[in-house]
């Protein structure tokens, strides 16, 4: 009795087999099946608060805004119209030197203390 029922436990185990587990990932940029992409492309913008519209806006006149912040800086520094005289000057720790050349004005500005310089030129 004892062998049978030994013989039918190992029978039984004989035909029992396990399977690996394998993960696949949904993102296809981490691997995942390319077809996810829309799906998970449209389910982030329908989470999406924002418009297009309300933050690409203002950007179509970036050339004047800078022109603008140049000159409001540029006035801060020197007043006026926010041009320096033409030769050498000193302000604080910073000596300029400014030029005309056939690029424009051209501005080169010495950090004294560090010995840090910057080049600025203005197109004609």
């Amino acid at each position: 009795m004892r062998t049978i029922i030994l013989l039918l436990f190992l029978a039984g185990t004989s035909y029992s087999f396990g399977q690996q587990l394998v993960y696949t990932p949904k993102n296809p940029a981490f691997g995942g099946d390319p077809f996810n992409y829309t799906w998970l492309l449209n389910s982030a913008n329908a989470q999406n608060p924002f418009t297009d519209d309300s933050q690409l806006g203002g950007f179509g006149n970036l050339d004047a805004l800078n022109e603008s912040l140049n000159n409001q800086l540029l006035g801060q520094q020197f007043g006026g119209d926010g041009l320096p005289p033409l030769g050498t000057s000193t302000d604080g720790n910073l000596e300029y030197e400014v030029y005309e050349s056939n690029e424009g004005l051209v501005i080169n500005i010495l950090d004294i203390t560090t010995g840090e310089q910057t080049q600025i030129i203005i197109p004609n």
